[in-house]
């Protein structure tokens, strides 16, 4: 049996630095050398700067994200005292680092296909939830313009939704999200996700997904965004303690996180 090998994926820090260090914490704690990022590196939380510079140093595949996109984009006219804040605390340069990441990562694992992103095939900015139709998951597994010709995935993982799930389709296809390292919902606790297989091989072998729950010091990182005074810090404190989406803070009836509304 060849030996299998482990990739550790994380997604949606979100500016979250102590639930990034704790993650980090438990993937070298299991040994896992190889780390890829699905992206959302930044926003919401206070740290942003920190976050990529981190990233930076022990992400072997760093994936453009939604926020990372719009956030520094010079042409974005949606503003906000939220975003004009995440915004100056980037450093030197991390815009631009950010606006310039790839859109996709593809690679053969134990004989499957996977393709990684942050949202869908399509766009960062086109979520795609867990209670999708069937056009929604195919469309996953579809060549675009943003994803570029070449062998079609059989495996996508993703992020965006801050909701880890897993699905297999017809013909083997397989969907599964990370869920978010910086800012869970409903369960608000840190999730990644550990692939584990043959990284490179184009034939069959042994294929895991798991999905690990990392508790953090959730006090620690309210009092830092306190400290530092980051606005939205209500919103953010709703988030990370009780995992309720700032949109339902004052109305319980209002728009959810997870599910399609309407």
């Amino acid at each position: 049996m060849p030996r299998l090998d482990r990739i550790a994926l994380i997604s949606d820090v979100h500016g979250n630095l102590t639930a990034l260090e704790a993650v980090l914490a438990d993937i070298d704690a299991r040994g896992i050398e190889q780390i890829y990022n699905l992206g959302d590196y930044v926003g919401k939380g206070p740290r942003g700067r920190e976050v990529v510079d981190l990233c930076r140093r022990r992400c072997a595949v760093n994936i453009l994200g939604n926020w990372d996109d719009f956030l520094p984009d010079p042409a974005r006219t949606y503003d906000t005292e939220g975003m004009r804040w995440w915004l100056a605390q980037l450093g030197e340069g991390q815009g631009e680092w950010l606006r310039g990441l790839p859109f996709c990562h593809d690679f053969w694992l134990s004989g499957r296909r996977v393709r990684l992103f942050h949202a869908s095939a399509s766009s960062v900015h086109n979520r795609v939830r867990f209670d999708h139709d069937e056009a929604e998951f195919l469309g996953m597994f579809a060549n675009t313009s943003a994803t570029g010709s070449g062998p079609e995935p059989v495996v996508v993982g993703y992020g965006d939704t801050h909701d880890p799930f897993y699905e297999v389709g017809t013909d083997g296809r397989t969907l599964f999200n990370t869920g978010s390292v910086g800012n869970a919902m409903e369960d608000a606790t840190p999730v990644y996700v550990i692939l584990e297989g043959v990284l490179g091989a184009d034939t069959p072998a042994s294929f895991s997904v798991q999905f690990v729950r990392v508790p953090y010091d959730v006090e620690a990182e309210l009092a830092e965004a306190a400290r530092l005074g980051m606005p939205e810090l209500a919103e953010y404190t709703s988030e990370l303690r009780h995992g309720i989406y700032r949109g339902r803070m004052h109305d319980p009836a209002g728009p959810p996180y997870h599910r399609r509304g309407g």
